[in-house]
This record gives C-alpha cells, structure tokens and sequence, in this order.
C-alpha cells in the first residue's frame, strides 16, 4: 500500500488547487491546463463518493480515506508522465490530510500523513471562499467555510508549502495563477 501513495519523480512543474469544497479549485483546474494545453489531475475523491453515494447512499467515512489517497496518487503518477510543462493538480494528499484530521476526530493514517507530507510540489494555490456555495451530494460544510478554509491555510503554514491565496472573480484568479506559473516556468528553464 505504501508504494501506491509514493510520488514518482517528474520533469514538469506540479500546481495543487488547494482549499475547502465548492471555491473553485475545479474549474480553476480544468482552465488552467487549457491555458497551458496541458494535462490535469482530477480530484479522485468526486468519482469515488459520487460513486459510493449513489450505490449505498453513504458519505465519505475513515475507511474510505487510503483508497481515495491511492486513486490519487495513481491519477497524477499516472498524468505527470504526459506533460514536461505544467501538472495542474485539483488537489493533493495534504488536502485529503486536512479533511482526515477535520472531520474524524483530529486523526490521520499515519502512512496517508507521511507521504502527504512527503510530496512535494512547486505551488498551491489557496482557494478562498468568496465564491459561492453550489451544493450537491457530497458538499456536507456550507455554515463552515471559514473554519474549513483556516483548516487548510494552517496546513500550508505548517508544512511550510509556497501558496498564494486566489481570491475574486474567476478571471481574477486565473489572472493571478497564470502570472505565478509563468515565473515557475521562467525560472525552469
């Protein structure tokens, strides 16, 4: 199991879209690699709950939370071989750290927090929540945006991850995203 939550090494430059659910990590994501005719990682949790939900009518539980990691990590080991440029990642096992830690108790899978904070990448991107709340099946925090968006900050903190918080319209953040990716990549060369 360990092995499937390693990070294999690779050319390009990797971005994690970062922060609690329904502030645009998503759509972000998807903009970004067409900006950069490049590949994106999908959040491997989406399909997974979306999937459990509608065969048991269940929400995410602890159980849930390696295989999830491990979908992850095989979703962008996977995507990062088709890109040298930029890996747009809409999300990470730091993220799937923090909801672990917020919503069971403080607690994490030793080996899902060693590899969590073990992968590296070059920049996140800090989601704020100032857009708005779309519900559906899996989005279960509306009234705890900004106790869930300090979850996530303080996680970038800590582990000391190089981030810029994304705030406004959809355009202003891809503005922003765009001018710091573009110094990574200027700095790549």
């Amino acid at each position: 199991m360990e092995e499937n939550l390693k990070q294999q090494p690779s050319n390009c430059v990797k971005i994690v879209l970062f922060g609690p659910e329904s502030t645009g990590k998503t759509t972000l994501s998807i903009h970004l690699a067409r900006y950069y005719n490049s590949v994106w990682v999908p959040e491997y949790a989406r399909e997974y709950l979306q999937n459990k939900w509608n065969e048991e009518r269940k929400t995410c539980e602890a159980d849930d939370l390696i295989p999830i990691a491990i979908g992850q990590m095989n979703l962008e080991n996977k995507l990062s071989k088709k890109t040298d440029s930029v890996l747009i990642c809409d999300t990470d096992l730091l993220e799937t750290k923090v909801y672990s830690e917020t919503y069971y108790t403080g607690s994490c899978d030793p080996i899902l927090e060693k590899h969590a904070i073990e992968n590296t990448y070059d920049l996140y991107f800090l989601t704020y929540i100032d857009t708005p709340w779309e519900a559906d099946d899996l989005r279960d925090k509306p009234h705890e945006r900004e106790l869930m968006f300090k979850a996530f900050q303080d996680a970038l903190i800590k582990y000391k991850r190089p981030y810029v918080l994304l705030k406004g319209s959809k355009k202003e953040r891809l503005d922003l995203a765009v001018k710091h990716i573009n110094e990574l990549l200027k700095n790549k060369k």
